[in-house]
Parts: structure tokens; C-alpha cells; sequence
């Protein structure tokens, strides 16, 4: 039986505050995990044996896991206590598995099942000893770049410098044989101070194995790196969205294109809802709100009067009872909004929203990025979020807050500290660009 094994220990810092109480991993897209929306794009495929490296916040992979009965799969753990890099994860498991060729993916990663079909097809090829799987792109510097020379790879290169013509981005899906585990042994630190799978095997490319390129469609798969691209990788799961509605629908609402309501899920009057929309089990709905396309509510969620959700994910037991709008925004679990909260979502100047990540700016290349919200925040009436900014988790904000920065986790920021802070930062408030609105 073919056997894949998953590489999901690391610690997701560039997705906080997502992953303080999360491995980045268990964020879900399209009502799933991703980790699980991964396990269900192997399955479709014939695929039911499973080996899993965890590390960070491993307990809430497990728990909610298990043993795999539930969903159909075997599944086996296997433990990276000290986060080293990719291929130090993937050493974890040489002693444990007893297959001479398995697939190897990172977990943090959307791809679709059509996609690890192609992979799947390639399996039984003899002529090459490893494959990498790749797609076109133009972003050189965000991922391991693979060149291709007479059929085979040449090289991977890790976010280059330099730009290389005819080049695709390495995807992080692989069929290794056991000699993997001597190109790993010959592996060192790269710059970044990890044991970089890439460089094991282009150490196995130096030694005359043959590693073969598996072309996928670009559109099939997106690396969830950064904030933003959980929006991307939730929309393309919305668009696969099987239609379903459960619990009570009033006659007075409006639903229109692929809806999915978990059961015990009350849509009340006046709701207006346009699909893709995922929304889970037990939550309500309304009255008199508004639910656009490519939005994800959890489990135990309100969504109350007079309030818009666009283009977002809303996690489990979050409340958004009245007068709010949330646009392109991620939303943690057990949050609790005043009446009033708006996230703008569009800066005035109609530049592109940066967000500050590990105290540096990058550029989302979005016109349109709201708020990414942590777990248990709670903010009292006419809050404010301005375009990009993230918040802590259990922080509290205070009514008619402003907020322009980002807030660390368990502050609690109250409107006379937010204007001693905006004049100690130089920023008046007339003057900031980061203004937003919302559409």
C-alpha cells in the first residue's frame, strides 16, 4: 500500500497571530484543516496510509486526527522535537517505515485532488530515483526554484537572489526512494541555520541519481506561507465546495449559488447569503445580514443584524452580533465583536495593503486585505481596523478604537492609549495613508 508521509512540525511564525495556539496546519479553509483538506486529496486518489511529522502544538494534530478510523485513513505519528528544517523532519521517520519508494509533502500546502492524481500516475516510473513536483511561476523569491535540463532537474535553489529564465517553483510534493536518507546524511545548514530537504536532494543529484520533474497546473496548488494566501487557498476549496444545507432555512432568507450549512445551523429572516460559502455546524445566521462569496464560518458561530462577511474566514464560537462589517479578514476562534466593528480593507490612496511580519513590511500585492484576528479578542462598540494590521490573541479592544498598528497578544487597548501611542509613534491620524475603507 502506498504510503505518504507528511511533514508537519514547523511552527508557522509568518501566520501569526493565527498560530499562537494553532500549528499553522490546523487553520482552517472551506470549513477543513489543512492538513485535513491535504489527507482528503490524497484519499480521493486511493491513498489511506499516512505517516505524520509533528513538532509545534503537536496535541492538536492528534486530537483531532486520532488514529485516522474516522476518516477512512491508518495513521502514525512520528515526533521532530527540535525544529531543524524539512529534511531533518523527514530523517525522523527512516527507521519507522519499511517502504523502498513513498510520497513525501509539506502540510502546509492547498492542493487539489487532480493534482496528486498526476503525481499518483507517476508513481511506478522506474527511470528516476526521486521526483519533485512542480508549477510555472514568476515569484522566484518566495520559493525553491527548480531548473530543468534535458528532462530532469538540474537544480533547486531556495528563494534566489537572482532570477532565473525558465524556472519553476518546487511545490513540496515528492516520491523518494530509501535514498533519500543518504543524500539527508550528507545535508548541512543553510543560511537560514535548517536542514533544507532541497539541498538533500540536490545532494542526491550530485551522486548521479536521476530526479524527475512531475509538471502540475499552477491553479491546483498554493503554498500557505503568509496570511494572505489562506484567503487564496480558501476561495480555490469554496470553488470544489460540494452543496449541502442543513438545519432550518426561513423562507424569508435568500441563498443563491454552492452553500454548505452544517447541521443545527439557523438561517434566519432576512439573511441574504451568495455562495461559495461554507458554514458549519450549529452557528446562526442573521436576521437581516448579508454573506458574500468565498466566506468560511466555523462551528458555533453568530453572524447577527445588519452585519456583511466578504471574502473571509470566521473560525469556530466567534460572535459578530450586529452593525459589523469584515472583508478579506481572518477571524480566530471565540472572538467577540461590539456592535460598530469595521474592518477597512482598501487604503485610500488605492496602493497595495502591506503587512508587518516578523517586524518587516511585505507587500500582500492585494488591493483589497482586511484584519487577521487571533483567538478569544474582544472589542467594545465602533471599533475601527485599518487595512493589513494583525491582532493578538486575548487582547481587548476598547470602544472607538482606531486601530492602525498591529497589537500584540493580551494587550488591552483603550481609546487614551491608542492616541498617546499614535503621537509617541510620530503618526498623527490625519496624516496616515494606512486609512481604509470597506467594500
Amino acid at each position: 500500500m502506498m504510503r505518504v508521509i507528511i511533514l508537519a512540525a514547523g511552527e508557522g511564525k509568518r501566520l501569526r497571530p493565527l498560530t499562537e495556539k494553532r500549528p499553522k496546519h490546523m487553520i482552517p479553509i472551506a470549513g477543513k484543516p489543512i492538513i485535513h483538506q491535504l489527507i482528503d486529496a490524497f484519499k480521493t486518489n486511493g491513498v489511506y496510509k499516512f505517516s505524520i511529522v509533528v513538532g509545534h502544538l503537536r496535541e492538536n494534530i492528534i486530537q483531532y486526527l486520532s488514529d485516522g478510523k474516522e476518516f477512512g485513513i491508518e495513521i502514525e505519528y512520528l515526533y521532530q522535537n527540535k525544529l531543524h528544517g524539512t529534511a531533518d523532519a523527514l530523517a525522523q521517520t527512516e527507521n519507522k517505515i519499511e517502504e523502498t519508494r513513498f510520497l513525501v509533502c509539506y502540510g502546509d500546502m492547498y492542493v487539489s485532488s487532480d493534482a496528486i492524481r498526476e503525481v499518483i500516475k507517476a508513481y511506478d516510473d522506474k527511470s528516476f530515483d526521486a521526483a519533485v513536483t512542480i508549477v510555472p511561476t514568476k515569484d522566484q523569491k518566495q520559493y525553491g526554484i527548480v531548473q530543468i535540463d534535458n528532462g530532469y532537474v538540474k537544480e533547486i535553489v531556495e528563494k534566489p537572489k537572482v532570477v532565473f529564465p525558465n524556472s519553476f517553483a518546487n511545490t513540496g510534493i515528492y516520491i523518494f526512494e530509501r535514498s533519500i536518507f543518504k543524500g539527508i546524511r550528507k545535508t548541512k545548514k543553510s543560511r537560514r541555520g535548517e536542514l533544507e530537504l532541497t539541498d538533500s536532494i540536490v545532494n542526491l543529484k550530485k551522486s548521479g541519481f536521476k530526479i524527475k520533474p512531475i509538471l502540475i497546473d499552477d491553479k491546483s496548488w498554493i503554498d500557505i506561507g503568509l496570511p494572505w494566501n489562506l484567503l487564496d487557498a480558501n476561495k480555490r476549496a469554496l470553488l470544489n465546495l460540494r452543496p449541502n444545507v442543513d438545519g432550518e432555512v426561513d423562507d424569508h432568507s435568500t441563498i443563491r449559488g454552492i452553500i454548505h450549512t452544517g447541521l443545527a445551523t439557523k438561517i434566519l429572516p432576512g439573511a441574504r447569503i451568495e455562495g461559495p460559502v461554507y458554514i458549519g455546524d450549529n452557528s446562526v445566521i442573521g436576521p437581516n445580514c448579508h454573506i458574500r462569496p468565498y466566506t468560511s464560518i466555523g462551528r458555533d458561530v453568530k453572524i447577527g443584524n445588519s452585519c456583511e462577511i466578504k471574502n473571509s474566514i470566521i473560525m469556530d464560537e466567534t460572535k459578530i452580533p450586529h452593525l459589523s462589517y469584515f472583508g478579506d479578514s481572518i477571524i480566530g476562534e471565540r472572538c467577540n465583536f461590539g456592535a460598530g466593528t469595521i474592518t477597512g480593507n482598501l487604503r485610500l490612496d488605492k496602493q497595495t495593503v502591506r503587512m508587518k511580519i516578523k517586524n518587516k513590511f511585505i507587500d500582500s500585492a492585494r488591493k483589497k486585505l482586511g484584519a487577521v484576528i487571533g483567538d478569544d479578542v474582544e472589542t467594545g462598540i465602533n471599533v475601527n481596523f485599518m487595512p493589513g494590521i494583525t491582532i493578538g490573541s486575548g487582547s481587548n479592544i476598547g470602544p472607538g478604537v482606531n486601530v492602525s498598528k498591529n497589537i500584540p497578544p493580551n494587550v488591552k487597548l483603550l481609546l487614551k492609549q491608542n492616541i498617546h501611542m499614535t503621537k509617541m509613534m510620530g503618526h498623527p491620524r490625519r496624516r496616515s495613508v494606512t486609512n481604509g475603507r470597506n467594500q
